[in-house]
């Protein structure tokens, strides 16, 4: 599996701190390897559309889709709590 990111999710990738980008890059290696990697938190967030959730680190998310074999990342955002 491989990831490519959509024009939003590389803006916002784009716009994220050094430190934000080495923690999301770390992730997405986590990500290619093993969905299940603990660190993640991989999960389904909105099964009708089967997007999903995994954790950069506490405070941030990205959100992706599944498609052929491809991890399609649509969003990088600060987590709502």
């Amino acid at each position: 599996m491989h990831f490519e990111f959509s024009v939003k999710g590389y803006a916002e990738y784009e716009s994220l701190s050094i430190v934000l980008k080495r923690a999301a890059d770390k992730q997405l290696i986590f990500l290619v390897k093993d969905l299940r990697h603990p660190s993640l938190h991989a999960k389904k967030y909105d099964e009708a559309m089967g997007l999903w959730q995994a954790r950069i680190n506490k405070s941030w998310r990205l959100y992706f889709f599944i498609l052929d074999k491809k991890y399609y990342i649509v969003s990088i955002r600060k987590h709502s709590k």
